[in-house]
C-alpha cells in the first residue's frame, strides 16, 4: 500500500486531486490504521461522555488488545456487564469521563471489571454505516 502524505485544506474548492496518479493503487485502511490485526477489534462509541477526548457518539473505535494499558489510557472495558469507553486512572483506580462535571467511577471490589483493550484510533463518521447497525 502507498500512503499519500497529503494534508487537505477544507476551504479549497475546484482543485485537481493530487491523488489522481494513485487511482490504480489498492487502498487498505487496515494496513494504515491497525498495527496488530489479530489483537484488534472495532466498535462504535455511544454517548457524549468522551467528547473532551475527541470521541463522539457514533464514532468508530479501533481497539487493540496488544497495547499496554498505562495510566490515563483511553480504554474499552467491561464494567458490571456493560461495555464502557473511559480513561483509566490506574493510580486512583478510577474510570474517568471527559465530560465536565462527570463524577469518576471508583473501582471497588464488588465491581466486575475487565479491560478489553486500548483505544488506538477513533474515526468520525459523517454518514452512518447502515449495513452494520
Amino acid at each position: 500500500m502507498k500512503f499519500i502524505p497529503l494534508k487537505a485544506q477544507a476551504g479549497i474548492v475546484g482543485f485537481e486531486s493530487p491523488a489522481v496518479e494513485y487511482v490504480e493503487l489498492e487502498l487498505s485502511l487496515d494496513e494504515l490504521l491497525i498495527d496488530h490485526k489479530s489483537a484488534t477489534f472495532i466498535g462504535f462509541a455511544q454517548g457524549e461522555s468522551m467528547m473532551g477526548d475527541g470521541i463522539f457518539d457514533g464514532d468508530l473505535l479501533i481497539v487493540s488488545r496488544a497495547e499496554e494499558v498505562s495510566h490515563m489510557t483511553v480504554i474499552v472495558a467491561s464494567l458490571n456487564g456493560e461495555f464502557i469507553c473511559k480513561r483509566l486512572d490506574k493510580h486512583q483506580r478510577q474510570l474517568l469521563s471527559s465530560a465536565e462535571n462527570a463524577t469518576p467511577h471508583v473501582l471497588g471490589e464488588d465491581d466486575d471489571f475487565r479491560v478489553e483493550g486500548v483505544v488506538i484510533r477513533s474515526i468520525r463518521l459523517h454518514k452512518k454505516i447502515t449495513r452494520l447497525l
